[in-house]
């Protein structure tokens, strides 16, 4: 196996590529390890985790498995194939949620390529969206994108999507209620950090009416950031993203999943946001809880549709991330 991790150039990139993947409210809850100059370790960050709001660590998975499959993709821009083992042996520390080689391969074919350069331009957008639908064609290949990485995109109907956005609207307004939730939110909600969290220019407009397609709960976490009022449409376009199982290899497979989607969107410039609280509130309550109402696992709900050019988020610099072990030799 030739060693491409040890080429710093390429690390740099590959890493990069990682950290520029979607994060619960930008957390960045990862690290990368490179324990030789052939394997790289993807490993959660617990002191970036959200123990109010993701006691099970869902969202931490989803995290890490977008910036899994972003490392997958600068793979393949080298001409090598990534070699992934999801959640390693227990001989591994608990933090590690992958493992990664990487095996000569074919050239990128012109669709990675897509992927690869939509890494960059990607940014959910929780501003308004036009009315515009989005085509069958685009529709298809979101799910074929999903598809790829075992989990499944259904497009909601009009009811249901109503159904899904009253849920979410309502968990919204459990969770502003939350103190804990709101403390906890706070150091990630217009912060003004040039590492982390989401920037106050990037955060939702206000709604003009109610229910809206974005999260309220945001906004209860930072009064004082004054937003200006907008429209959303009036019919979004919701879908949800599910597995056959729920369990944490499920979350990251997930987690995958929702990047391929996310990066075959910027692809066909379609813009997305998340409604991710009625599950976030789920996992905090329990039983409590409304229940998913179809029968499906939810991971996560997907807003669809034609924006903008929403703000970026900041991410953190490279040596915030990634480790080098000392047997891990870079040229």
């Amino acid at each position: 196996m030739l060693k491409l991790l040890a080429r710093d150039g390429v690390l740099r990139r590959i890493i990069e590529s990682a950290a520029a993947a979607p994060s619960i409210h930008n957390t960045q809850p990862w690290r990368f390890t490179v324990v030789a100059d052939d394997l790289l370790h993807v490993e959660a960050d617990q002191d970036r985790a959200l123990w109010v709001s993701d006691p099970l660590a869902r969202a931490l998975y989803l995290s890490c498995g977008a910036a899994l499959f972003n490392i997958k993709t600068a793979i393949r821009m080298t001409g090598f194939n990534p070699l992934v083992w999801p959640l390693p042996d227990p001989e591994h520390a608990p933090t590690v949620v992958a493992a990664v080689q990487a095996e000569p391969g074919r050239p990128p074919a012109f669709a990675e390529r897509e992927l690869y350069e939509a890494i960059w331009r990607r940014h959910t957008d929780r501003n308004p969206f036009t009315s515009e639908p989005i085509s069958g064609s685009v529709v298809v290949a979101l799910e074929r994108a999903a598809g790829l990485e075992f989990a499944t995109l259904r497009m909601l109907t009009t009811s249901e999507a109503a159904i899904v956005l009253d849920l979410a609207a309502k968990a919204s307004t459990e969770l502003a209620r939350d103190v804990a939730h709101t403390i906890e939110l706070q150091r990630w909600i217009a912060t003004n950090s040039s590492r982390e969290g989401i920037p106050a220019e990037a955060l939702p407009s206000t709604p003009r009416r109610d229910p809206a397609p974005v999260r309220g709960d945001l906004s209860a976490a930072s009064p004082a950031i004054a937003r200006p009022s907008a429209d959303y449409e009036e019919s979004p376009q919701l879908a949800v993203l599910t597995t056959a199982r729920d369990e944490p290899a499920d979350w990251l497979r997930a987690g995958q999943a929702l990047q391929r989607v996310l990066l075959t969107a910027t692809a066909h410039g379609v813009s997305a946001s998340f409604l991710y609280q009625s599950i976030e509130l789920r996992d905090m309550r329990g039983d409590e809880a409304p229940a998913w109402p179809f029968p499906e696992t939810p991971q996560m709900v997907v807003r669809l549709g034609y924006g903008g050019q929403p703000a970026a988020t900041p991410r953190r610099p490279l040596e915030d991330v990634l480790t080098r072990l000392a047997d891990a030799r870079l040229t």
